[in-house]
């Protein structure tokens, strides 16, 4: 990723028309939420539309690259998530290269993941799934919602930082995973907070950590991973904004003031108790460095754990 050094005069009017953000994935998901209140806090602060195309398909890969082969010019941008830093790792080869086709524009939120088990289980802490894991190698299930995901990757790397074998069953959505875990045919879940924060409230699944390095504010009573267990642990999504290659910097300024004006709005303080997210929105430097260290960091679990994409 790098970062236009040309003046567009055309910048000192930006904008001038409708300001696109491509979401790769289907509407109703975390990432389209989050990129539909983005979109709306924005055209307020820019004075101008700001609407959201979804663009699923090939584990955004579809939409990374309409907006990777877009005109750098501001008026295309991509809702950027934990995908773009894995993807690289997963597929032998890509149709774009984030480094060279895509520039930083914002950080703009983290959010993690909350493990999660049956509450008839023997399971009550990080240490238990641990013991469990270790007492009977292979026998422990735990399930995922798609190669290379968060939830996955997030399994992955406790399995390999704590020592233990934990049999993956993948399926097609967090919620036939998680109908799965509350009947008993899996042990645990690394899901997001979105899809069981009800269901822990509920008492229809119980909450062992969160995958964050640091406590949760929203949920100040769940200890970490690290904290319960496995010290260092630590795994995250978030969500980044990028436009294409070339896009003057002045526009790119300009649109990293917007989104730090937009996390600001009180939908977004809603978004981060909902969701689990910790605002961001810094400089595009902030979101450089985050996601060359997410890309490394993940290329190391995917390569040592074997796992390719489907």
């Amino acid at each position: 990723m790098c970062f236009a050094l040309s003046v567009d005069p055309a910048a000192a009017l930006y904008p001038e028309r409708v300001v696109k953000i491509v979401v790769p994935f289907s509407p109703g998901g975390g990432t389209d939420v989050v990129g539909r209140t983005l979109a709306q806090e924005m055209a307020k602060d820019l004075d101008a539309s700001v609407i959201v195309e979804n663009k699923p398909g090939a584990g955004t890969i579809v939409g990374t690259q309409a907006v990777a082969a877009s005109e750098g010019d501001g008026y295309t941008l991509l809702m950027g998530t934990f995908a773009n830093a894995v993807n690289p790792s997963l597929y032998a080869k890509l149709s774009y290269d984030q480094d060279r086709d895509l520039a930083p524009v914002a950080l703009i939120a983290r959010s993690f993941n909350i493990v999660v088990v049956n509450p008839k289980s023997n399971i009550h802490s990080i240490a238990d799934l641990i013991a469990a894991a270790r007492a009977e190698p292979d026998k422990l299930t735990y399930g995922t919602y798609g190669t290379g995901t968060s939830a996955h990757l997030a399994g992955e790397l406790f399995k390999s930082m704590a020592k233990v074998n934990l049999t993956t069953v993948p399926y097609k959505g967090a919620a036939p995973a998680i109908t799965d875990l509350i009947g008993g045919q899996i042990q645990v879940m690394f899901t997001t907070v979105a899809s069981c924060a009800a269901l822990v409230e509920a008492g229809q699944l119980r909450a062992l950590a969160v995958t964050s390095a640091e406590r949760s504010p929203a949920l100040p009573n769940l200890p970490t991973v690290a904290e319960a267990g496995v010290p260092g642990y630590s795994a995250e999504s978030w969500y980044g904004l990028f436009a294409p290659a070339k896009t003057p910097p002045e526009i790119i300024a300009r649109l990293n003031k917007s989104a730090a004006v937009a996390v600001q709005a009180e939908a977004f303080k809603k978004l981060a108790v909902n969701e689990g997210l910790v605002m961001v929105a810094g400089q595009p430097e902030e979101l450089e460095r985050y996601f060359r260290g997410e890309e490394a960091r993940w290329r190391k679990v995917i390569q040592d754990a074997g796992i390719r994409a489907e």
